[in-house]
């Protein structure tokens, strides 16, 4: 009998009725039954999995194999069992709650005969919330590096693997990893294959999350990831020498498993499980961060991490709880410097020097979620007619080049996520007009900004915004109007009445509209002129 093209290896349990839908995309594949091989493996479900395992296993008794085994505590040791019965030039593993769309097996196959990769990656999305990251899929790529590419955020194991590789390196799950056992594989499996390809033209692979989100990533406790991440670190140590490609792949477990471990829910754990994540992920920070590692970690993951090293529990809880509550802290400008300054900044006790607390990231979204506006109406002298604002900005300190200035056209759609943006270097801003007041606001949280803007009687609409230099880069931030009621709009000049009105536009930022209510009557030249500046806009 011809060996099978692929064996899809699924690990189960307890995932009914999630398990049917598993199933039956793989029975559905379009590279045909003969071309298949599913080994199964129950690992002591104490539901209907088993049944329905045996079930399919009597309906497709050429292409199943079932094996039924006590419960191991993960899907490690399933999973070896079942490589231990696969027969296919290549093997493919997916979640039992998981599911694949119908020609991922036949895509894969062929780009993996077509480009002698070892490892092919099908693009994978979530489902029912289920977070999967998705910077990798970019396009199709026939052979891409596990240290050039964003391949170390996307380790799962759900990858077709040539099996010639498996065997040939011995490659298994550590079966004393609850969690992220399929790391260690996956990494072990990229690091000596001759190739690896990526396929983005066609939705793969569909994960899951479970309505009572009860898949095993989700209930593991702090100290258990903290083992888990601790061992997959040294097993990545252990194949890749120190050095970029090592951090390469170490900066995944920084930025995703040992930041989790800091978060929200962290101070809300009893003193004694806080001493200890502190202390674990202290040694693994002495150990694996490196310089390159720290200055290319975000402000905010790096104050977390250099407290937990020096073991400043106290000060970590409440750099944590009060960013939970208030939001970040307000950058402290000094000079072309900006720092964070969260607990423990400048703190001799504590001993982190400045380069922790320093701002060297994109700060544009912390700018836009700091800035506020507090109030604003008209203000009007005779013919002089002004906007008054107050705006509350998340900066401190040497603030003299916060200004407030009127914007022509629309920011960039790149702006639209962060709510701000770095300007280019050679970026021309609008020119600052008004009067401006700057004074630390009470409660410590900002700059408050006065300012008076006047208005010209002239057809326009314009953005309001805050320009501010932070660590030697401008950023412009839309001032959003935050649901505060905005002054009426207003007639004014004697010549040619105007009416100028502030209002927010659909994104919710304050904007500016001046328009005459009349225009003198003009003569033929004018009209003529006017109707083909007109006509030229369409």
């Amino acid at each position: 009998m011809t060996a099978p093209d692929v064996t899809v290896v699924v690990a189960v349990y307890n995932t009914m009725p999630y398990l049917t839908e598993c199933l039956n995309s793989l029975v559905g594949q379009s590279i045909g039954l003969d071309r298949l091989q599913v080994v199964a493996v129950d690992d002591g479900s104490t539901d209907d999995s088993g049944k329905e395992l045996d079930r399919f296993a009597q309906l497709y008794p050429d292409t199943f194999t079932v094996i039924h085994q006590a419960n191991s505590g993960g899907p490690a040791a399933p999973s070896n069992r079942a490589l231990e019965l696969a027969t296919g030039r290549f093997v493919y593993f997916i979640g039992s709650d998981d599911y694949l769309g119908e020609e991922a097996l036949e895509r894969m196959v062929a780009c993996a005969d077509a480009n002698e990769s070892d490892v092919v990656i099908g693009k994978m999305v979530g489902t029912n919330g289920r977070y999967v990251h998705q910077k990798l899929y970019t396009g199709d790529r026939p052979d891409i590096s596990l240290y050039d590419s964003e391949l170390p955020y996307t380790l799962a194991n759900t990858k077709l693997f040539r099996r010639e590789l498996v065997e040939e390196h011995g490659l298994r799950f550590p079966e004393d990893l609850p969690v992220g056992s399929d790391q260690p594989f996956t990494i072990e499996a990229c690091v000596r294959a001759r190739k690896i390809s990526v396929l983005s033209d066609y939705t793969y692979y569909y994960a899951v999350k479970r309505g009572d989100a009860s898949n095993i990533t989700y209930r593991a406790n702090h100290l258990a990831r903290l083992r888990c991440t601790a061992r997959i670190m040294e097993h990545t140590a252990g194949l890749i020498p120190a050095g970029p490609r090592r951090d390469a792949v170490l900066k995944r477990h920084f930025d995703w498993e040992l930041s989790k471990l800091l978060q929200e829910d962290f101070p809300a754990l009893g003193l004694e499980t806080r001493r200890q994540v502190c202390e674990g992920v202290g040694a693994l920070l002495d150990t694996y961060f490196t310089d390159g590692l720290r200055d290319g970690t975000g402000v905010k993951r790096r104050v977390r991490f250099g407290l937990a090293q020096r073991g400043a529990v106290d000060e970590l809880t409440r750099a944590i709880a009060d960013e939970t509550e208030h939001g970040a802290p307000p950058f402290l400008l000094e000079g072309d410097r900006a720092f964070a300054p969260y607990p423990g900044f400048r703190d001799a006790e504590v001993g982190l020097d400045d380069h922790w607390y320093e701002a060297r990231e994109t700060v544009a979204g912390r700018l836009a979620a700091g800035t506020k506006l507090e109030s604003a109406a008209w203000e009007q002298n005779g013919e002089d007619l002004g906007l008054a604002l107050k705006l509350r900005i998340g900066v401190t300190g040497d603030t003299s080049s916060a200004v407030v200035a009127l914007a022509q056209g629309a920011m960039p759609k790149t702006a639209d996520k962060a709510g701000a943006r770095k300007l280019p270097k050679d970026a021309l801003r609008p020119k600052a007009v008004g009067e401006f007041t700057r004074e630390p606001a009470e409660d410590g949280e900002g700059t408050l900004l006065s300012a008076r803007i006047p208005v010209e009687p002239v057809r326009a609409k314009r953005g309001v915004r805050v320009y501010v230099d932070v660590a030697g880069t401008a950023y412009e931030i839309p001032v959003r109007t935050e649901g505060l009621p905005m002054p009426l709009a207003r007639r004014w000049g004697r010549t040619i009445p105007h009416r100028v009105a502030a209002s927010p536009n659909p994104k919710g930022r304050l904007v500016i509209t001046t328009a005459p209510l009349w225009e003198p009557k003009l003569g033929v030249g004018a009209r003529l002129r006017r109707t083909l500046s007109r006509s030229k806009r369409k």
